[in-house]
């Protein structure tokens, strides 16, 4: 496996996302997707792991030399932590349920993360770090407190943060404050309130609406709250949701196969799913702006979307090379 140079100028990179209206979907009303897999490492979880790591180090939490990252994840926020890490000279340990895609082991050990995996008995459930991942990554930071350091984008109010003073300025500059309902996949919480916070701040009519996946999902990156517990940084700020979509296995791979065919957007399953929800939405709705996240692209989601038939392999590969908007990684995607 090639092990491509990482320069530490890919931090400046991290936020100022794009923003693209979906031009086949909008008509009286707009829908608008927040790009944020160009990121430099790929996804929406940039923004907190950066500023996670950095609110550590300020704190002197961690330390050069001395501290071990550790983080329970299904996918993104543990790329973004190994990714980050590696340049800021961190050693990293995740926790993983079985069921991640393989593009996505490949990826963690491409960046030098250490895998502790929890078998599928167990974690049945692939969110963003189930609960068991979160118990055991827990129980390995207690036991040697001095040596790692464990972020815990559940509960620390720095991923609310990163995105009340990041991804919702952002949104509210690049829609003019003409925004009128904001959409993201409920995992950590910390996007959807941080942005959602913002928002309502600026204009307390805007509709905050969270995405949930079905019961026994195949959404890599988001959770279910009536099977996973409803993360403390989301029950904390749950006061400003408006209203809540569950979307199906089946929607959330249709939509994803669908924005590729209408717009070229070649996404992850996180976002076919909170498109389904947005699509839902604007039916119900006379005029209005919505913004939706789409958290990251396709491309390490190969076997999955394979697997479920939502593409072939050769309309995959086809989908790769047709694909617009897409950003070149700093690591590799194996299958």
């Amino acid at each position: 496996m090639t092990t491509k140079i990482l320069s530490t100028k890919l931090l400046e990179r991290i936020g100022d996302t794009p923003l693209i209206e979906l031009n086949s979907y909008s008509n009286k009303v707009k829908i608008l997707a927040k790009l944020e897999w160009y990121n430099p490492f790929g996804s929406v979880k940039d923004r907190p792991a950066y500023w996670m790591i950095k609110d550590a180090e300020k704190k002197g939490i961690l330390k050069k030399g001395k501290s071990i990252i550790i983080e329970p994840t299904s996918g993104n926020t543990g790329i973004a932590l190994a990714g980050i890490a590696r340049l800021m000279g961190y050693d990293i340990e995740l926790v993983i349920p079985e069921k991640v895609s393989t593009e996505t082991k490949a990826i963690l050990t491409n960046l030098d993360a250490k895998l502790h995996e929890t078998s599928d008995d167990l974690c049945p459930k692939v969110g963003v770090g189930t609960d068991q991942s979160i118990s055991l990554a827990t129980a390995i930071s207690k036991a040697r407190p001095e040596t790692y350091y464990m972020p815990n984008q559940y509960e620390n109010e720095i991923n609310f943060l990163s995105h009340y003073e990041g991804t919702g300025s952002e949104i509210w500059e690049q829609t003019n404050g003409e925004v009128t309902h904001f959409m993201a996949g409920a995992g950590t919480g910390g996007t959807i309130t941080g942005v959602g916070t913002f928002l309502k701040e600026k204009n307390s009519n805007v509709k905050i609406i969270p995405v949930q996946p079905q019961k026994n999902h195949l959404i890599q990156g988001l959770r279910n709250y009536e099977e996973s517990a409803m993360p403390p940084l989301f029950k904390k700020r749950e006061s400003i949701i408006d209203d809540f979509y569950t979307i199906t296995n089946e929607e959330s791979f249709k939509t994803s196969k669908e924005l590729f065919e209408k717009e070229k957007l070649l996404v992850g399953p996180s976002s076919g799913c909170v498109m389904a929800a947005a699509k839902k939405v604007a039916e119900n709705i006379n005029e209005g702006t919505i913004v939706v996240i789409f958290a990251d692209d396709g491309r390490k989601f190969r076997s999955l979307y394979v697997n479920q038939n939502v593409f072939t392999d050769d309309e995959f590969e086809k989908a790769l090379n047709e694909a617009s908007m897409i950003e070149e990684l700093p690591f590799n995607i194996n299958r």
